[in-house]
């Protein structure tokens, strides 16, 4: 038996998804403007760049409701949300952090490692593995890195932060694999999802002060990251082999 094909009020339902989708570029403009102002303000930045998270976590759950590959197959939204994921989790933190003078001068020599990195982890098409809710690499969260990498701008900070850059530009071609919360097993999505939005809530609450953020606070905010990465190693620990019986 044929689908029926979508009536016009389900086209534009399918399309307006993809036209959500796409708004995220928009919060991407506005950020790379502010960065190229004279005086440029980290916390728009950061604002703006928030935003369009936003965007990518919703436009998900919209785009299975409103069944867009079915709705309005002609535009793949796949694409647009990798190009401004792209644009939002990678160039335009790493960008910022090249901007502000984050990492020691020539700023290019600890950025474009980076950049390259994430567009082989954007382009690998075993980077998600839905099926066992992971990631292959680290997932370019580039927009947190960038976020306390503010945070620690002394010299010696900056040199940790090209330090930082990096070993997660390393990890994010190595075959090492980090949590998909939304996909993780159903004992840890809770207690991840939770913990996520915990941290979140702080993240704001930092951002309102930003960059002078309280020391407490800062190591408060670590703690769900920390744990992140900690549970991840963990769950992908290879399983106990049985012992064989003789």
């Amino acid at each position: 038996m044929s689908t029926p094909p979508p009536t016009p009020r389900q086209r534009a339902l399918g399309y307006a998804v993809h036209a959500y989708t796409a708004s995220g570029v928009a919060f991407a403009f506005l950020a790379a403007a502010e960065m190229c102002k004279a005086e440029p303000s980290a916390k728009a930045v950061f604002v703006f760049l928030i935003i369009a998270v936003l965007v990518d976590a919703t436009d998900g759950p919209l785009a299975r409701a409103w069944h867009v590959k079915t709705w309005a197959p002609t535009i793949d939204g796949r694409t647009i949300d990798d190009i401004v994921d792209y644009l939002t989790f990678t160039f335009l933190p790493l960008l910022l952090i090249w901007r502000m003078g984050w990492v020691p001068e020539p700023g290019a020599v600890w950025v474009i490692p980076a950049l390259m990195a994430s567009l082989f982890g954007f382009a690998n098409k075993a980077a998600k593995d839905e099926s066992a809710g992971f990631f292959l690499g680290f997932p370019s969260y580039w927009n947190v890195v960038a976020f306390y990498a503010g945070l620690w701008t002394t010299p010696e900070g900056r040199w940790f932060n090209a330090a930082l850059i990096l070993a997660l530009a390393l990890l994010t071609v190595l075959p090492v694999r980090f949590i998909y919360p939304n996909l993780a097993p159903q004992r840890w999505k809770v207690p991840l999802m939770v913990g996520a939005l915990a941290w979140i809530l702080i993240l704001i609450a930092m951002l309102v002060r930003y960059p002078h953020v309280p020391l407490w606070l800062t190591l408060v905010s670590l703690i769900y990251p920390m744990w992140y990465g900690v549970l991840s190693i963990w769950l992908d620990r290879p399983p106990r082999r049985a012992p064989s019986k003789v």
